[in-house]
């Protein structure tokens, strides 16, 4: 009678298991469902979040939470008051951006260090002032160690002459030679080519890129903005040794 008692008790809680499991699949494709047909979301992944009642969502205009129910969404920063204020969005983002940057570094223009410590994942555009002071500072970066590998950001937009400019160089003869040429304001000559210009943009959107120069640094954290070459390189070798 005993070992009748455990399998009946076995059976439930794997059957408890099972319509759990069932309960939070509709959840999560309703979910998905509700947000691409009401807000034009792509959703990328569901899963918990930090916040009970709350599921993280990795969408490709960034990450948002939602409730378990679907009616509600959040745009927010989660900080964790237990673990000295960790900032939980943000180890969320860093991972989704060092497998977005690794996705797509086969596609990037790569100004290589020689003696190379670092590399890091800059967002930019022809255009953008900043990013040309940065390119400015490339021969100091790689003397310092650090490889540079750019991904296209057109602040104008897909389908813009910004964006159709920044084909042109990714599909020039030399990538390099031509995304300094244009940074240093000469005309772009029209190419073409297979091109992951428009994926690099919509994943920098995805990874909250507003703006450029974005830089990404090797743990997935993100700079926002110019930084000298000096203060960057710093920064990297005091990171990579704490």
């Amino acid at each position: 009678m005993k070992a009748v008692k455990q399998f009946i008790l076995a059976g439930a809680i794997a059957a408890t298991s099972l319509l759990s499991s069932a309960v939070f699949a509709a959840d999560e494709a309703a979910i998905t469902n509700k947000l691409t047909s009401k807000l034009g979301l792509e959703v990328d992944s569901i899963a918990d979040s930090p916040v009970k009642g709350l599921v993280q969502v990795s969408t490709n205009r960034g990450l948002f939470y939602v409730s378990e129910d679907g009616e509600y969404l959040l745009q927010a920063r989660v900080f964790n008051i237990d673990a000295e204020m960790r900032n939980e969005t943000e180890v969320a983002l860093s991972s989704l951006r060092v497998e977005g940057v690794n996705n797509m570094a086969s596609s990037a223009i790569v100004f290589k260090a020689k003696d190379e410590k670092h590399v890091i994942s800059v967002f930019t555009d022809i255009t953008c002032g900043y990013c040309r002071k940065f390119h400015n500072e490339i021969d100091e970066l790689n003397e310092k160690g650090i490889t540079v590998q750019y991904l296209a950001f057109p602040r104008s937009g897909l389908n813009s002459p910004n964006y159709n400019d920044m084909v042109s160089v990714w599909c020039a003869e030399n990538p390099q030679q031509a995304l300094t040429d244009a940074k240093a304001g000469d005309d772009v000559a029209a190419a073409s080519c297979a091109n992951k210009v428009a994926e690099q943009y919509m994943l920098g959107q995805k990874l909250g890129v507003n703006g450029t120069p974005n830089i990404i640094l090797p743990d997935g954290s993100l700079i926002p903005g110019y930084q000298p070459a000096a203060l960057l390189s710093q920064a990297l070798d005091a990171a990579a040794q704490s």
